[in-house]
């Protein structure tokens, strides 16, 4: 969760500057949705991811160096410098793809999901998607054929209560993404996507469920993005036409998952305040290492334009 953090808000500063020009959606605040359900997951198992993706390629194995890479649209990243942050991939470590067309990777991973099923390879695949995919078609769709077939698949919604800019309660009559899966007769839970622990114990079970043939789960995590839609904006009432309260974002502060889980590890005498210190020090010195790397990486060499956006025999 720190590194994902760390590496978030690093992008801030270089954001503002224009040192970063693609669209950047930060993860800061969920952290403990992609650390938990990655954690119950294994190496084989397959991850598909949306807009805001950073989160899930970290905790899935992605390199931090090959992500700050190609979120400054060098060479050196991930997807070549060709991706930019909403196009990130990371095959060897079973991150297959995250792209910024809502709901537009639930139907790959699906694919996958029937895939590993034909070949029988005991495989999971998750589908990490946000509230605003609950709007779209093709989630229904994709639940009904993986209810019909029982594909060992997992929908993962994080609902941060903000599609873009439009709170949940403009966008559905009532705010209960959880029960769409009832009518397929899919397994549902709605847990507080801000407890790392509650989000591991849960995704163990589903993962645990998926493995034995009794796929698909749907899991709705509640909670909340600390930075605006796309970018390091904070989108405050008063400072931007967004409709967050300054009261609504501060609740959510105290609720940080980070911090919560760092109290539970001080009160069980799990770490030490100064183990914590340690921690968020090496990761800051990671991060700091991987930005200056990608800074002195070379763009792509604009004469291969069309190189690696196929796949190539």
């Amino acid at each position: 969760m720190v590194r994902i953090r760390v590496c978030e808000e690093s992008f801030v500063e270089p954001i503002l500057k224009g040192e970063v020009r693609c669209p950047v959606h930060l993860y800061s605040g969920q952290e403990a949705i992609a650390t938990g359900v990655c954690l119950a997951l294994s190496g084989g198992d397959y991850v598909f991811s949306s807009h805001r993706s950073h989160g899930h390629y970290l905790a899935k194995g992605g390199s931090i160096t090959e992500l700050i890479a190609e979120i400054y649209g060098k060479e050196a990243g991930c997807s070549r410098g060709r991706g930019g942050s909403m196009h990130i991939i990371a095959p060897e470590m079973g991150m297959l793809g995250s792209a910024p067309i809502v709901a537009g990777t639930i139907p790959l991973a699906l694919g996958a999901a029937l895939a590993s099923k034909i070949r029988k390879e005991k495989r999971v695949t998750v589908s990490f998607f946000g509230d605003g995919a609950a709007g779209e078609g093709v989630l229904y769709e994709s639940l009904n054929f993986a209810a019909l077939k029982k594909l060992p698949i997992i929908f993962a919604c994080e609902n941060n209560f903000y599609s873009t800019h439009l709170p949940i309660r403009e966008c559905r009559p009532e705010n209960n993404i959880f029960e769409i899966g009832k009518p397929f007769c899919i397994q549902s839970y709605r847990i507080d996507g801000n407890d790392v622990l509650k989000v591991y114990e849960v995704s163990k079970k589903a993962v645990g469920q998926c493995r034995k043939g009794q796929g698909p789960v749907l899991i709705e995590f509640i909670t909340y993005r600390m930075r605006g839609h796309v970018g390091p904006d904070d989108n405050i009432q008063g400072t931007h036409t967004d409709i967050r309260s300054k009261e609504e974002v501060e609740a959510w502060l105290k609720k940080d998952p980070i911090k919560r889980f760092e109290a539970f590890l001080i009160k069980n005498r799990i770490l030490k305040n100064e183990d914590l210190r340690r921690i968020n020090q090496e990761v800051e010195v990671e991060v700091k290492e991987a930005h200056r790397y990608a800074k002195m990486s070379p763009y792509p060499n604009p004469n291969e334009l069309t190189k690696y956006v196929f796949k190539e025999n």
